[in-house]
Protein backbone atom coordinates (compact mmCIF):
# COMPACT_ATOMS: atom_id res chain seq x y z
CA UNK A 1 0.00 0.00 0.00
CA UNK A 2 2.16 2.85 -1.23
CA UNK A 3 -0.15 5.59 0.09
CA UNK A 4 1.99 5.53 3.23
CA UNK A 5 5.08 6.79 1.42
CA UNK A 6 7.52 9.41 2.73
CA UNK A 7 9.45 9.79 -0.55
CA UNK A 8 9.29 13.16 -2.35
CA UNK A 9 6.84 13.58 -5.22
CA UNK A 10 8.47 14.45 -8.56
CA UNK A 11 7.18 17.42 -10.55
CA UNK A 12 5.78 15.17 -13.28
CA UNK A 13 3.79 13.29 -10.61
CA UNK A 14 2.01 16.44 -9.41
CA UNK A 15 -1.09 15.77 -11.46
CA UNK A 16 -3.82 16.16 -8.86
CA UNK A 17 -6.34 18.88 -9.64
CA UNK A 18 -6.81 21.67 -7.08
CA UNK A 19 -10.53 20.85 -7.04
CA UNK A 20 -9.72 17.30 -5.94
CA UNK A 21 -7.62 18.74 -3.11
CA UNK A 22 -10.54 20.99 -2.18
CA UNK A 23 -12.84 17.95 -2.04
CA UNK A 24 -10.42 16.11 0.25
CA UNK A 25 -10.55 18.91 2.82
CA UNK A 26 -14.30 19.26 2.38
CA UNK A 27 -14.62 15.55 3.10
CA UNK A 28 -12.56 15.64 6.29
CA UNK A 29 -14.47 18.61 7.73
CA UNK A 30 -18.06 17.57 6.90
CA UNK A 31 -18.14 15.34 9.93
CA UNK A 32 -19.87 15.06 13.28
CA UNK A 33 -16.77 16.24 15.19
CA UNK A 34 -17.10 19.60 13.38
CA UNK A 35 -20.63 19.75 14.75
CA UNK A 36 -19.14 18.86 18.12
CA UNK A 37 -16.82 21.87 17.95
CA UNK A 38 -19.82 24.17 17.53
CA UNK A 39 -21.68 22.36 20.32
CA UNK A 40 -18.71 22.78 22.68
CA UNK A 41 -18.74 26.59 22.67
CA UNK A 42 -19.37 28.23 26.08
CA UNK A 43 -23.15 28.18 26.69
CA UNK A 44 -23.08 31.62 28.34
CA UNK A 45 -22.39 33.30 25.00
CA UNK A 46 -25.30 34.79 23.11
CA UNK A 47 -26.10 33.14 19.80
CA UNK A 48 -24.83 36.18 17.88
CA UNK A 49 -21.53 36.30 19.77
CA UNK A 50 -21.02 32.55 19.34
CA UNK A 51 -21.64 32.75 15.59
CA UNK A 52 -19.19 35.65 15.32
CA UNK A 53 -16.46 33.63 17.03
CA UNK A 54 -17.22 30.69 14.73
CA UNK A 55 -16.72 32.93 11.69
CA UNK A 56 -13.46 34.43 12.96
CA UNK A 57 -12.02 31.17 14.27
CA UNK A 58 -13.01 29.11 11.23
CA UNK A 59 -11.42 31.53 8.77
CA UNK A 60 -8.38 32.23 10.95
CA UNK A 61 -7.54 28.58 11.54
CA UNK A 62 -8.13 27.67 7.89
CA UNK A 63 -5.93 30.58 6.79
CA UNK A 64 -2.97 29.24 8.80
CA UNK A 65 -3.23 25.80 7.19
CA UNK A 66 -3.86 27.34 3.75
CA UNK A 67 -0.78 29.59 3.95
CA UNK A 68 1.39 26.55 4.69
CA UNK A 69 -0.13 24.32 1.97
CA UNK A 70 2.05 25.72 -0.86
CA UNK A 71 5.11 24.25 0.91
CA UNK A 72 3.90 20.80 -0.10
CA UNK A 73 3.59 21.84 -3.75
CA UNK A 74 7.04 23.44 -3.83
CA UNK A 75 8.98 20.70 -2.05
CA UNK A 76 6.86 17.65 -2.89
CA UNK A 77 7.41 16.16 0.59
CA UNK A 78 4.92 15.20 3.33
CA UNK A 79 4.39 17.49 6.29
CA UNK A 80 6.42 15.52 8.79
CA UNK A 81 9.45 15.67 6.47
CA UNK A 82 9.03 19.39 5.67
CA UNK A 83 9.04 20.08 9.43
CA UNK A 84 12.64 18.81 9.69
CA UNK A 85 13.91 22.04 8.12
CA UNK A 86 12.46 24.17 10.93
CA UNK A 87 12.68 21.81 13.90
CA UNK A 88 15.61 19.57 13.06
CA UNK A 89 15.38 15.80 12.71
CA UNK A 90 14.91 15.18 16.44
CA UNK A 91 12.36 17.97 16.76
CA UNK A 92 10.41 16.51 13.83
CA UNK A 93 10.47 13.10 15.53
CA UNK A 94 8.84 14.62 18.61
CA UNK A 95 6.27 16.21 16.34
CA UNK A 96 5.63 12.82 14.73
CA UNK A 97 5.03 11.29 18.15
CA UNK A 98 2.62 14.13 18.93
CA UNK A 99 0.73 13.47 15.70
CA UNK A 100 0.51 9.72 16.30
CA UNK A 101 -0.69 10.08 19.90
CA UNK A 102 -3.22 12.86 19.27
CA UNK A 103 -4.57 11.12 16.20
CA UNK A 104 -5.34 8.09 18.36
CA UNK A 105 -7.61 10.46 20.28
CA UNK A 106 -9.18 11.89 17.10
CA UNK A 107 -9.87 8.39 15.78
CA UNK A 108 -11.48 7.47 19.09
CA UNK A 109 -13.53 10.69 19.15
CA UNK A 110 -14.88 10.03 15.66
CA UNK A 111 -15.66 6.41 16.53
CA UNK A 112 -17.55 7.44 19.68
CA UNK A 113 -19.44 10.24 17.94
CA UNK A 114 -20.54 7.87 15.15
CA UNK A 115 -21.43 5.21 17.72
CA UNK A 116 -23.52 7.65 19.76
CA UNK A 117 -25.58 8.48 16.68
CA UNK A 118 -25.88 4.79 15.74
CA UNK A 119 -27.11 3.78 19.20
CA UNK A 120 -29.75 6.52 19.14
CA UNK A 121 -30.68 5.53 15.58
CA UNK A 122 -31.01 1.78 16.13
CA UNK A 123 -31.86 1.64 19.86
CA UNK A 124 -29.54 -1.38 20.06
CA UNK A 125 -26.20 -2.14 21.66
CA UNK A 126 -23.80 -0.17 23.76
CA UNK A 127 -21.95 2.90 22.50
CA UNK A 128 -18.61 1.21 23.27
CA UNK A 129 -19.43 -1.83 21.11
CA UNK A 130 -20.56 0.26 18.14
CA UNK A 131 -17.49 2.52 18.49
CA UNK A 132 -15.14 -0.46 18.20
CA UNK A 133 -17.08 -1.99 15.30
CA UNK A 134 -17.06 1.27 13.33
CA UNK A 135 -13.37 1.81 14.11
CA UNK A 136 -12.46 -1.63 12.77
CA UNK A 137 -14.58 -1.03 9.66
CA UNK A 138 -12.63 2.15 8.82
CA UNK A 139 -9.34 0.33 9.41
CA UNK A 140 -10.31 -2.50 7.07
CA UNK A 141 -10.99 -0.05 4.24
CA UNK A 142 -7.62 1.69 4.69
CA UNK A 143 -5.90 -1.70 5.02
CA UNK A 144 -7.22 -2.67 1.58
CA UNK A 145 -5.18 0.13 0.05
CA UNK A 146 -5.64 3.39 -1.88
CA UNK A 147 -8.06 1.92 -4.40
CA UNK A 148 -10.48 0.86 -1.68
CA UNK A 149 -10.23 4.27 -0.02
CA UNK A 150 -10.75 6.03 -3.36
CA UNK A 151 -13.81 3.89 -4.12
CA UNK A 152 -15.25 4.56 -0.66
CA UNK A 153 -14.66 8.29 -1.01
CA UNK A 154 -16.30 8.40 -4.44
CA UNK A 155 -19.43 7.08 -2.82
CA UNK A 156 -19.03 9.03 0.40
CA UNK A 157 -18.38 12.60 -0.80
CA UNK A 158 -21.80 13.08 -2.45
CA UNK A 159 -23.38 11.49 0.61
CA UNK A 160 -21.49 13.88 2.88
CA UNK A 161 -22.95 16.87 1.07
CA UNK A 162 -26.39 15.27 1.24
CA UNK A 163 -26.02 14.75 4.99
CA UNK A 164 -25.11 18.42 5.39
CA UNK A 165 -28.18 19.55 3.45
CA UNK A 166 -30.43 17.23 5.44
CA UNK A 167 -28.98 18.43 8.75
CA UNK A 168 -29.30 22.09 7.71
CA UNK A 169 -32.99 21.67 6.89
CA UNK A 170 -33.56 19.83 10.17
CA UNK A 171 -31.83 22.50 12.27
CA UNK A 172 -33.75 25.33 10.59
CA UNK A 173 -37.09 23.75 11.45
CA UNK A 174 -36.10 22.49 14.91
CA UNK A 175 -37.54 24.23 18.02
CA UNK A 176 -34.33 26.04 18.88
CA UNK A 177 -36.17 28.14 21.44
CA UNK A 178 -36.60 24.99 23.55
CA UNK A 179 -33.09 25.46 24.86
CA UNK A 180 -32.10 29.13 24.58
CA UNK A 181 -28.53 30.19 25.18
CA UNK A 182 -28.24 32.49 28.16
CA UNK A 183 -26.81 35.95 27.70
CA UNK A 184 -23.14 36.28 28.52
CA UNK A 185 -22.10 38.21 31.58
CA UNK A 186 -20.90 41.67 30.81
CA UNK A 187 -17.36 42.98 30.94
CA UNK A 188 -14.26 40.83 31.07
CA UNK A 189 -16.13 37.60 31.87
CA UNK A 190 -18.12 37.84 28.63
CA UNK A 191 -14.97 38.74 26.71
CA UNK A 192 -13.16 35.76 28.20
CA UNK A 193 -15.95 33.45 27.03
CA UNK A 194 -15.69 34.92 23.52
CA UNK A 195 -11.93 34.38 23.44
CA UNK A 196 -12.45 30.80 24.67
CA UNK A 197 -14.91 30.19 21.84
CA UNK A 198 -12.44 31.57 19.29
CA UNK A 199 -9.69 29.28 20.62
CA UNK A 200 -11.96 26.21 20.41
CA UNK A 201 -12.93 26.92 16.79
CA UNK A 202 -9.47 27.99 15.61
CA UNK A 203 -7.90 25.11 17.52
CA UNK A 204 -10.18 22.63 15.79
CA UNK A 205 -9.19 24.01 12.38
CA UNK A 206 -5.51 24.01 13.33
CA UNK A 207 -5.83 20.32 14.24
CA UNK A 208 -5.47 19.72 10.47
CA UNK A 209 -2.19 21.66 10.46
CA UNK A 210 0.06 18.61 10.16
CA UNK A 211 -1.76 17.69 6.96
CA UNK A 212 -0.61 20.95 5.32
CA UNK A 213 1.73 19.23 2.83
CA UNK A 214 0.59 15.59 2.74
CA UNK A 215 -2.00 16.07 0.00
CA UNK A 216 -0.99 19.46 -1.49
CA UNK A 217 2.34 17.89 -2.57
CA UNK A 218 0.44 16.23 -5.42
CA UNK A 219 -0.77 19.61 -6.80
CA UNK A 220 1.56 21.50 -9.16
CA UNK A 221 0.41 25.04 -8.36
CA UNK A 222 1.34 26.27 -4.85
CA UNK A 223 -1.16 29.14 -5.01
CA UNK A 224 -4.06 26.94 -6.09
CA UNK A 225 -3.15 24.37 -3.45
CA UNK A 226 -3.29 27.04 -0.74
CA UNK A 227 -6.66 28.33 -1.91
CA UNK A 228 -8.10 24.82 -2.16
CA UNK A 229 -7.07 24.01 1.42
CA UNK A 230 -8.32 27.32 2.82
CA UNK A 231 -11.75 27.18 1.20
CA UNK A 232 -12.15 23.45 1.87
CA UNK A 233 -11.67 23.98 5.62
CA UNK A 234 -13.26 27.42 5.99
CA UNK A 235 -16.49 26.83 4.08
CA UNK A 236 -17.27 23.52 5.78
CA UNK A 237 -16.58 24.92 9.26
CA UNK A 238 -18.72 27.98 8.54
CA UNK A 239 -21.48 25.58 7.54
CA UNK A 240 -21.26 22.77 10.12
CA UNK A 241 -20.18 24.51 13.33
CA UNK A 242 -23.27 26.75 13.48
CA UNK A 243 -25.39 23.63 12.88
CA UNK A 244 -23.75 21.98 15.89
CA UNK A 245 -24.38 25.13 17.90
CA UNK A 246 -28.08 25.17 16.96
CA UNK A 247 -28.57 21.42 17.40
CA UNK A 248 -26.97 21.42 20.87
CA UNK A 249 -29.16 24.37 21.86
CA UNK A 250 -32.27 22.52 20.74
CA UNK A 251 -31.19 19.34 22.52
CA UNK A 252 -29.88 21.04 25.65
CA UNK A 253 -26.93 18.67 25.32
CA UNK A 254 -23.65 18.32 23.39
CA UNK A 255 -24.12 14.55 22.97
CA UNK A 256 -24.26 13.81 19.20
CA UNK A 257 -27.05 11.26 19.55
CA UNK A 258 -29.19 13.65 21.55
CA UNK A 259 -28.52 16.45 19.04
CA UNK A 260 -29.58 14.30 16.08
CA UNK A 261 -32.70 13.15 17.92
CA UNK A 262 -33.64 16.72 18.97
CA UNK A 263 -33.59 18.16 15.46
CA UNK A 264 -35.49 15.18 14.01
CA UNK A 265 -32.97 14.43 11.27
CA UNK A 266 -34.50 11.01 10.51
CA UNK A 267 -32.82 7.61 10.33
CA UNK A 268 -31.40 8.14 6.85
CA UNK A 269 -29.89 11.52 7.73
CA UNK A 270 -28.33 10.07 10.88
CA UNK A 271 -26.92 7.14 8.88
CA UNK A 272 -25.27 9.53 6.43
CA UNK A 273 -23.79 11.54 9.28
CA UNK A 274 -22.38 8.35 10.80
CA UNK A 275 -20.85 7.43 7.43
CA UNK A 276 -19.25 10.88 7.21
CA UNK A 277 -17.62 10.40 10.59
CA UNK A 278 -16.25 6.97 9.66
CA UNK A 279 -14.78 8.16 6.35
CA UNK A 280 -12.93 10.99 8.11
CA UNK A 281 -10.98 8.33 9.96
CA UNK A 282 -9.53 7.21 6.62
CA UNK A 283 -7.53 10.45 6.64
CA UNK A 284 -6.71 10.24 10.35
CA UNK A 285 -5.31 6.74 9.96
CA UNK A 286 -3.34 7.86 6.88
CA UNK A 287 -1.81 10.86 8.68
CA UNK A 288 -0.84 8.73 11.67
CA UNK A 289 0.62 6.05 9.43
CA UNK A 290 2.90 8.60 7.71
CA UNK A 291 4.11 9.86 11.08
CA UNK A 292 4.63 6.31 12.36
CA UNK A 293 6.63 5.39 9.27
CA UNK A 294 8.81 8.47 9.88
CA UNK A 295 9.54 7.10 13.35
CA UNK A 296 9.91 3.45 12.30
CA UNK A 297 10.86 3.29 8.60
CA UNK A 298 11.13 -0.51 8.64
CA UNK A 299 7.49 -0.99 9.68
CA UNK A 300 5.27 -2.39 6.94
CA UNK A 301 2.37 -0.39 5.55
CA UNK A 302 -0.31 -2.88 6.49
CA UNK A 303 0.91 -3.55 10.04
CA UNK A 304 1.14 0.21 10.60
CA UNK A 305 -2.46 0.72 9.47
CA UNK A 306 -3.73 -2.03 11.78
CA UNK A 307 -1.72 -0.72 14.72
CA UNK A 308 -3.06 2.83 14.29
CA UNK A 309 -6.66 1.79 13.63
CA UNK A 310 -6.62 -0.90 16.32
CA UNK A 311 -5.41 1.39 19.10
CA UNK A 312 -7.93 4.05 18.03
CA UNK A 313 -10.72 1.47 18.19
CA UNK A 314 -9.55 0.26 21.61
CA UNK A 315 -9.52 3.81 22.98
CA UNK A 316 -13.12 4.12 21.83
CA UNK A 317 -14.05 1.93 24.81
CA UNK A 318 -13.76 5.07 26.93
CA UNK A 319 -17.15 5.96 25.39
CA UNK A 320 -18.55 9.39 26.21
CA UNK A 321 -15.37 10.47 28.01
CA UNK A 322 -14.03 11.72 24.66
CA UNK A 323 -17.15 13.80 24.01
CA UNK A 324 -17.20 15.25 27.53
CA UNK A 325 -13.55 16.29 27.25
CA UNK A 326 -13.77 17.53 23.64
CA UNK A 327 -13.21 21.22 24.42
CA UNK A 328 -10.29 20.45 26.76
CA UNK A 329 -8.69 18.18 24.16
CA UNK A 330 -9.02 20.90 21.51
CA UNK A 331 -7.33 23.40 23.84
CA UNK A 332 -4.39 21.08 24.51
CA UNK A 333 -3.98 20.27 20.84
CA UNK A 334 -4.06 23.96 19.91
CA UNK A 335 -1.45 24.74 22.58
CA UNK A 336 0.90 22.25 20.91
CA UNK A 337 0.12 22.91 17.24
CA UNK A 338 -0.41 26.69 17.03
CA UNK A 339 3.29 27.33 17.85
CA UNK A 340 4.26 24.77 15.20
CA UNK A 341 2.22 26.76 12.70
CA UNK A 342 4.10 29.90 13.74
CA UNK A 343 7.48 28.17 13.39
CA UNK A 344 6.69 26.89 9.89
CA UNK A 345 5.26 30.28 8.96
CA UNK A 346 8.45 32.01 10.10
CA UNK A 347 10.77 29.53 8.38
CA UNK A 348 9.05 29.23 5.02
CA UNK A 349 7.05 32.46 4.64
CA UNK A 350 8.62 35.22 6.77
CA UNK A 351 12.30 34.30 6.41
CA UNK A 352 11.83 32.46 3.08
CA UNK A 353 14.61 30.05 4.05
CA UNK A 354 15.88 27.97 1.13
CA UNK A 355 15.49 24.22 1.60
CA UNK A 356 17.17 21.46 -0.40
CA UNK A 357 14.95 18.38 -0.53
CA UNK A 358 17.87 15.88 -0.42
CA UNK A 359 18.99 17.48 2.87
CA UNK A 360 15.63 16.61 4.43
CA UNK A 361 16.35 12.92 3.85
CA UNK A 362 20.16 12.83 4.35
CA UNK A 363 21.26 10.70 7.29
CA UNK A 364 24.03 13.14 8.17
CA UNK A 365 22.69 16.37 6.66
CA UNK A 366 22.45 19.85 8.19
CA UNK A 367 19.25 19.05 10.07
CA UNK A 368 21.14 16.54 12.23
CA UNK A 369 23.28 19.31 13.78
CA UNK A 370 22.99 19.89 17.55
CA UNK A 371 21.76 16.31 17.99
CA UNK A 372 19.01 16.96 15.49
CA UNK A 373 17.49 19.91 17.35
CA UNK A 374 16.94 23.39 16.00
CA UNK A 375 17.62 25.93 18.76
CA UNK A 376 15.24 28.41 17.14
CA UNK A 377 12.55 25.77 16.62
CA UNK A 378 12.70 24.32 20.13
CA UNK A 379 12.75 27.77 21.76
CA UNK A 380 9.82 29.02 19.69
CA UNK A 381 7.81 25.85 20.35
CA UNK A 382 8.24 26.15 24.14
CA UNK A 383 7.65 29.90 24.18
CA UNK A 384 4.54 29.67 22.00
CA UNK A 385 3.05 26.86 24.11
CA UNK A 386 3.77 28.76 27.34
CA UNK A 387 2.11 31.90 25.99
CA UNK A 388 -0.92 29.88 24.87
CA UNK A 389 -1.41 28.44 28.36
CA UNK A 390 -0.81 31.80 30.07
CA UNK A 391 -3.10 33.88 27.87
CA UNK A 392 -6.31 31.84 27.68
CA UNK A 393 -8.33 34.61 29.34
CA UNK A 394 -7.39 37.11 26.62
CA UNK A 395 -7.41 34.72 23.68
CA UNK A 396 -4.49 32.34 23.33
CA UNK A 397 -4.30 31.57 19.61
CA UNK A 398 -3.01 34.86 18.19
CA UNK A 399 -0.53 35.64 21.03
CA UNK A 400 0.88 32.12 20.80
CA UNK A 401 1.21 32.28 17.02
CA UNK A 402 2.87 35.71 17.13
CA UNK A 403 5.28 34.60 19.88
CA UNK A 404 6.41 31.55 17.90
CA UNK A 405 6.99 33.64 14.74
CA UNK A 406 8.93 36.35 16.61
CA UNK A 407 11.08 33.98 18.69
CA UNK A 408 11.96 31.73 15.75
CA UNK A 409 12.75 34.65 13.43
CA UNK A 410 14.83 36.50 16.03
CA UNK A 411 16.95 33.48 17.01
CA UNK A 412 17.44 32.40 13.41
CA UNK A 413 18.59 35.86 12.33
CA UNK A 414 20.92 36.14 15.33
CA UNK A 415 22.36 32.68 14.63
CA UNK A 416 23.09 33.61 11.00
CA UNK A 417 25.06 36.72 11.96
CA UNK A 418 28.80 36.41 11.19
Amino acid sequence: MRAVDLAPVARYEQTQRPFDLFLIFVGVNIVASTLQAGASLPPSLTLGAALSMVALGACGGAALVGVLAPIGSRLGVPSIVAARAALGVSGARWLAWLLVITNFAWIAINNVVAASITVRLTSTGLTEIWAVVLGIAATIVVWQGPRAVALADRIAVPLLVASGIILTAACLRAPIAAGPRTAAAGGSAGLAEAFAAFDIVAGYQVSWLLMFADYPRYVASPRQAGLAVFFGLALTALWFMPLGLLASTAAGSADPGAMVYAVGIGWWGAALLTLATVTTNFVNIYMSALAFRALFPSASDRSTVWLIGGIGAALSLLSTTWIERFASFTYLLAAALVPIGGILLAHYVVLKTAVRVPDLYASDGPYHANRGWSLAGASAWLAGAAVFVASTTIGATLPSLATAVIVYSAITRWWRRP
